[in-house]
């Protein structure tokens, strides 16, 4: 279900005991803070409310990452074979599991640093499992915040709970309108805000008053839903998801990132100037020349190992580069309040984002 993504000519195998001479080492690029990635997954269970696809109480899965002053001994998989296999449907050529093989930075046994640490919530696109977002995920631990990365259930190719189930992109098979989209939107509102009730009243290392959301495509869209819904959320980036309400009825005064694909500016954007006109606090409208949807996530790195084309002109690890330095400037700016002249202009080390405005 990488739909963003075509197949090219390309031999890959599983990893084996045997390493074909054509088959790509895939990895997630090494993060760049001071910290290394701790990480757990979490399975959680809201009670008091009814899941919007399925009915019955919400069941989410999400991944916790932390700053530790050492990395353990156990490398944390990147998804599991069953998950990998639903991601990878329908592309010819990729063998099913391959993306258990990814390298990741993060370790499951690691001893967090002590200190209390800001929280960021990342929300990722529509179709697409909470792991695509693992790069940006691991770059914001190692400098110091904790990621809880949510996989909003029965919206991606699959997510396999702890007992072995796995629930599969049940709305994919409902009619993809404007009430639609508003309802996953506001569905994953309410994930987001049970989230910050649950991770706040279990790790106490989260300081409660610094907390932050971002997202990728719907999860970026769904990230202004959220922080009108939950004041918790102090500041929220938006990379690449498009608004489906016409006329939203609310100002957000806190602060605010857009991030889009090159050809996504005013002119094309009607739903981004409606929301950049009701935001009244801080922020910023960036345009990156030379990428498309797929290329700010984990989508384009592998893609890109894999022999996929994307559709971008931009080289996959320099978008992560990017993504990496402008999401944590800005959130390093609302949630530590330490200037960031990146923020303010054009900059010469990173030519190809522009800076917009209505």
């Amino acid at each position: 279900m990488l739909r963003a993504l075509t197949a090219v000519a390309v031999t890959v195998t599983l990893a084996t005991g045997h390493t074909a001479a054509a088959e790509p080492a895939l990895f997630l690029p090494a993060p760049t803070g001071k910290y290394a990635v701790g990480t757990k997954s979490l399975y959680l269970k809201d009670l008091s409310r009814a899941d919007p696809w399925v009915g019955g109480p919400r069941e989410l899965m999400l991944t916790l990452r932390y700053p530790a002053w050492f990395a353990g001994t156990q490398r944390a998989k990147y998804m599991t074979p069953k998950e990998s296999a639903l991601l990878l449907e329908g592309i010819p050529g990729v063998p099913p599991e391959i993306l258990t093989t990814v390298r990741t930075n993060s370790f499951t046994n690691s001893v967090p640093a002590l200190g209390k640490w800001p929280l960021v919530v990342l929300s990722p696109g529509y179709t697409k499992p909470r792991a695509t977002l693992s790069t940006l995920s691991e770059e914001l631990a190692s400098a110091g915040y904790i990621v809880a990365t949510i996989d909003h259930t029965y919206e991606n190719s699959g997510t396999q709970f702890p007992d072995g189930r796995v629930a599969t992109c049940v709305s994919c098979d409902i009619p993809h309108d404007r009430a639609f989209w508003l309802k996953l939107e506001h569905g994953r509102a309410a994930d987001v805000s049970f989230v910050l009730d649950e991770l706040t009243a279990k790790y106490p290392m989260i300081d409660r008053t610094r907390i932050a959301m971002g997202g990728h495509s719907a999860g970026g869209i769904s990230t202004i839903r959220a922080m009108l819904a939950d004041t918790r959320i102090r500041a929220g980036i938006n990379i690449d998801g498009g608004s489906h309400e016409e006329k939203p009825a609310a100002e957000l005064n806190r602060p605010f990132l857009l991030i889009g694909h090159e050809g996504t500016g005013p002119d094309r954007n009607t739903g981004w100037v409606h929301e950049w006109q009701r935001m009244t606090g801080w922020k910023r409208w960036l345009e990156v020349d030379g990428t498309r949807h797929a290329s700010f996530t984990d989508v384009g790195l592998l893609g890109d190992q894999l022999g996929l084309d994307g559709g971008g002109t931009l080289p996959a690890d320099r978008t992560a580069v990017i993504t990496r330095a402008y999401v944590k400037a800005f959130f390093d700016l609302h949630l530590r309040g330490v200037p960031q002249p990146l923020l303010n202009e054009p900059s010469a080390a990173y030519p190809e984002v522009r800076f917009l405005t209505v």
